[in-house]
């Protein structure tokens, strides 16, 4: 009887070491912890695995090109919201694709819209001549909206449109890797900044995002209505410069 309870207990252990390993053992051998160790740095190989296919389900093709022309591209014949059944022709940016300065507007209008290219027409040239008064020709920089098509009669950018579009934006910020960003206008710099703020509020300081530095001035459509408004602009362009020389001096 005693034998055969005795039998019965070292059958039990056993059983329960094969099912739980040799956590119930005094004395856990070296090569049982080698095989643990192996198996949780597996599991982590597993979980990495896992959460990079994860993430790749949410990428989209446009967001691994390589370059700005494989990006416009990807992107030219977008039809995401309704502003692409409307537009001429999609408006992605012009300028130096190495560009240490950008310079980013709300959306095109009606001569953009046509040619295909920001900042053309009267506002356009007036935006040429500011570059110029601080020392920059159109071909230094790289300009861009935060919309790619027109909005009718030149609307505001609603807010689902904005959200949509935005993330080429992000790409080509990415791509051109500028050391700053002159924002023209109010709708332009809270849409990139993800702010709600009046113009006036937002030059008073200078931002960052993703590690560059931001700006804000008026938008050149707006000094053609207000010319009053100039001399801020002057100020607002000439602390651009300035703080462009300084980032851009080493």
């Amino acid at each position: 009887m005693e034998l055969t309870t005795k039998k019965l207990l070292i059958e039990a252990i056993k059983d329960q070491q094969n099912i739980f390993g040799d956590f119930l053992l005094e004395n856990v051998n070296e090569s049982v912890e080698e095989s643990l160790s192996k198996k949780s740095a597996a599991i982590k190989e597993i979980d990495k695995i896992e959460v990079s296919l994860t993430e790749n389900l949410f990428v989209e093709n446009f967001q691994k090109a390589e370059s700005l022309t494989d990006l416009n591209s990807q992107i030219c014949d977008c039809q995401k919201c309704a502003l692409g059944k409307t537009r001429t022709k999609f408006v992605f940016g012009v300028g130096n694709p190495n560009a240490d300065a950008m310079l980013i507007g709300e959306a095109p209008g009606r001569d953009e819209d046509l040619q295909g290219e920001p900042f053309v027409g009267r506002a356009g040239k007036l935006l040429n001549d500011i570059l110029r008064a601080i020392k920059f020709e159109r071909e230094d920089v790289y300009i861009a909206n935060i919309l790619k098509c027109r909005p009718p009669n030149n609307r505001d950018p609603l807010p689902g449109e904005m959200e949509t579009c935005i993330p080429y934006l992000h790409k080509q910020i990415d791509l051109v890797k500028p050391k700053i960003i002159l924002c023209l206008g109010r709708v332009a710099a809270n849409g990139l900044l993800d702010k709600k703020l009046s113009l006036g509020q937002l030059r008073e300081s200078v931002y960052d995002f993703n590690g560059i530095k931001v700006m804000a001035t008026y938008h050149p459509a707006a000094l053609l209505r207000n010319p009053n408004w100039k001399r801020g602009c002057w100020e607002d362009v000439q602390k651009f410069r300035k703080l462009y020389d300084d980032l851009t001096a080493n």
